[in-house]
């Protein structure tokens, strides 16, 4: 399986969307940049999270 198959697309989109999402609704404006790299942060964990099971399931 290729390192493309784990990366997490749809959540790190889902975070960015639900972060901007709510910016919008409580202050009237949205941050994208704030939101983005808060998703790419999430994004990174979540991978990171996966490799880190992957290779303890393995052992």
């Amino acid at each position: 399986m290729a390192f493309a198959d784990n990366l997490p697309i749809s959540e790190s989109l889902g975070v960015f969307i639900g972060i901007t999402g709510f910016d919008w609704l409580s202050e009237g404006q949205a941050e994208p940049f704030k939101a983005a790299a808060t998703a790419v942060a999430a994004g990174a964990a979540i991978a990171l999270a996966r490799l880190w099971l992957k290779r303890r399931h393995k052992d």
